[in-house]
């Protein structure tokens, strides 16, 4: 072959030289394909994992709100005063021990009424003045 026949394919050469680049080229490709590939999976595992352990805490979390709850709850229930809702009521705790020691029999509710008007009375003929003692003596103290 002559140096003629060679300058007649001169473009050969910068082809074979492309197509050889491009094959070395698409080779490194597949290995980085083939290793992103690769991390893709690790991270979606890693990132299942880190989905069901933040699922977990969240059902703890509710779980342990839950149960906070309802402690609380069972700790006011266990607190609530006694409300007397009737007259009956009020006789028929009178009548048991725990009730003989907190009710106030009449009397005594009668003296506490009676000291509120000495006092009043007492109020107003020592400075002369009604200020914020109330006109009123005669009824019962704390809208009884």
């Amino acid at each position: 072959m002559s140096w003629v026949a060679l300058l007649r394919v001169w473009w050969l050469a910068p082809m074979l030289v492309l197509g050889g680049g491009w094959w070395l080229e698409s080779r490194s490709h597949a290995d980085t394909r083939l290793t992103l590939g690769n991390e893709r999976v690790a991270w979606t595992a890693a990132l299942d994992d880190a989905e069901k352990s933040r699922l977990a805490a969240e059902r703890r979390f509710a779980t342990n709100l839950a149960q906070a709850a309802t402690n609380y709850a069972d700790g006011l229930a266990a607190r609530q005063p006694i409300i007397v809702r009737s007259t009956n009521t009020v006789r028929e705790y009178a009548q048991t021990d725990a009730g003989r020691v907190l009710c106030r029999d009449a009397d005594r509710v009668r003296a506490i009424d009676a000291l509120d008007a000495e006092l009043a009375e007492a109020a107003g003929s020592a400075g002369g003045r009604a200020g914020p003692v109330r006109a009123d003596t005669a009824a019962a103290a704390g809208g009884r």
